[in-house]
């Protein structure tokens, strides 16, 4: 009665109250900022830039259907800082999104940042979020990591057996030359040796620095290998592709996980001379349901341009990372965040999992059948791990 008297008499008044209430309540919601830092700028821009589409994707969409911790509305924000590939610049960067921005979670999409984290982020309690295939970034034992995508020790052994049944026993090594290359390397050699293979050529390249790989290559395939293993970006990758097949080499190739077939068929103008390649599928040959809708939804908002596997396994993980603080009705308290995360990512939709990640392990790393790319009679086919390790 006395509220319909206040509206009667007072309109402009009970307008500008009605106003007041709503603002309130839109202040009422808490914005939650999630930190990355990669490379925005120079030589990895493209790939930085990709994996931080990925995270901003999940987040425009959870925050369109609504998110709720703990019965409060929740907003999530991203806050990019830009680190050009240096792991200095990533670790002020993540002192600076936690300390100034009150980021829990940092997402950090290569290996030299996610280590230069991991050395203050357990005091000041933040989550690393680390987009890295190296196992060394869990092995270490940091209760604050979460590796985004599964270790690259679980393609040897599928890979080693796939091609050594198909093409034979004698490999050369002709990999990039850098830090993750070499560990590669040093995990391959002893699964090709112990499956009973032997190593006939070793060269690694700079392919960083060199356009014009045929002295390496000559040395690599002196001693006719049945096979070549071969990884660093993926233009030169497929530059020295070419190249040993304008040598003469008829074998297989195994593609350490950093090369994009895809990317590369752009190099060798189509797949004929990766036959029997073997690497990281990429998303757009990837016909699982939620991987195709997952692609077809970037293409929309990215005028055509196909996805990637860094944009969607970074997608996922921010679908996980909200629905932990959901779980443990948080934004704030990493260690609470982190202890859900594998409750998370079991509970992820489909839609939201176009990699299907099943888990996180103890230490942190994520788990998956994962489903690589096998080029047989010039397609790139879809097999899964388990099926080639058999």
């Amino acid at each position: 009665m006395q509220s319909n008297t206040f509206r009667r008499l007072f309109p402009l008044a009970a307008t500008a109250v009605a106003a007041m209430l709503a603002s309130g309540a839109a202040l009422a919601q808490e914005v939650v900022k999630i930190g990355y830092t990669g490379p925005l700028s120079g030589g990895a821009a493209l790939y930085g830039k990709n994996v931080l589409s990925g995270v901003q994707m999940a987040v425009d969409e959870i925050n369109a259907a609504g998110l709720e911790v703990k019965g409060k509305k929740v907003k999530l924000e991203v806050v990019a800082l830009d680190d050009k590939y240096s792991p200095a610049e990533a670790a002020i960067n993540a002192r600076r999104l936690v300390q100034q921005h009150k980021t829990t979670a940092v997402f950090v999409p290569h290996s030299g940042g996610i280590f230069a984290l991991q050395a203050f982020n357990e005091q000041e309690k933040f989550l690393v979020m680390a987009y890295s295939s190296v196992p060394r970034i869990t092995d270490a034992g940091n209760k604050l990591t979460i590796r985004i995508p599964p270790a690259y020790t679980g393609y040897i052994e599928p890979f080693v057996k796939a091609q050594m049944k198909r093409y034979g026993k004698n490999v050369a090594l002709a990999p990039a030359d850098h830090d993750y290359a070499k560990a590669w390397v040093q995990a391959f050699v002893p699964a090709w040796e112990g499956a009973g293979g032997k190593v006939v050529g070793n060269n690694p390249m700079s392919y960083t620095k060199a356009t014009d790989f045929y002295s390496g290559v000559s040395r690599a395939i002196t001693d006719k290998p049945d096979v070549m293993f071969v990884g660093g970006p993926s233009e030169p990758t497929a530059l020295v592709v070419k190249q040993a097949r304008e040598l003469g080499f008829k074998g297989g190739f195994i593609i350490m996980d950093q090369a994009k077939m895809d990317e590369m068929a752009k190099v060798t103008n189509g797949l004929a001379m990766l036959e029997g390649s073997i690497g990281v599928l990429p998303l757009v040959n990837d016909g699982r349901p939620a991987a195709q809708s997952f692609n077809a939804r970037y293409k929309k908002l990215h005028e055509g341009r196909d996805a990637t596997t860094e944009m969607s396994l970074n997608y996922t993980m921010v679908y996980a990372l909200a629905g932990a603080m959901k779980l443990a009705g948080t934004t704030s308290d990493a260690v609470a965040i982190r202890a859900k995360m594998p409750d998370a990512v079991k509970a992820l939709p489909k839609d939201a999992n176009p990699n299907e990640v099943e888990g996180i392990d103890a230490k942190g790393g994520s788990v998956a059948d994962t489903v690589v790319g096998w080029v047989q009679n010039g397609k790139i086919s879809p097999v899964r791990l388990s099926e080639l390790a058999k």
